[in-house]
């Protein structure tokens, strides 16, 4: 019995090490380049519109969206045009979608 609490006790100091470090890398600030777009107008992807820029990768494209501060403060800009830009911010994940926190942003 003691052996198995040992063993349950070890595990959930693993789990909350790893969650720690899973944590940290996830506030770490990025820079983004690439196409700065609505996500319902002009890619499709929702039935709401959201700002999302798409990077360019060597396979596939990814989708960072902004989050809801940044989406208030830059959708106007590209709802209905999508522009070249560089976004800088953290990023995280949320219900299985990158989402970046803007700091900074230009366009081209």
């Amino acid at each position: 019995m003691r052996q198995a609490f040992a063993v349950l006790v070890m595990l959930c100091v693993i789990l909350v090490i790893a969650s720690g470090t899973n944590f940290a890398q996830e506030k770490k600030e990025v820079t983004l380049k690439g196409t700065i777009t609505c996500a319902k107008c002009d890619l499709k992807l929702q039935k709401t519109c959201a700002t999302v820029i798409v990077v360019k990768g060597d396979k596939k494209d990814t989708v960072y969206y902004f989050d809801k501060e940044s989406n208030k403060k830059y959708h106007g800009d590209t709802c209905t045009e999508s522009k070249k830009g560089t976004v800088v911010g953290t990023v995280s994940t949320e219900d299985k979608k990158k989402v970046v926190s803007v700091s900074k942003l230009t366009y081209e």
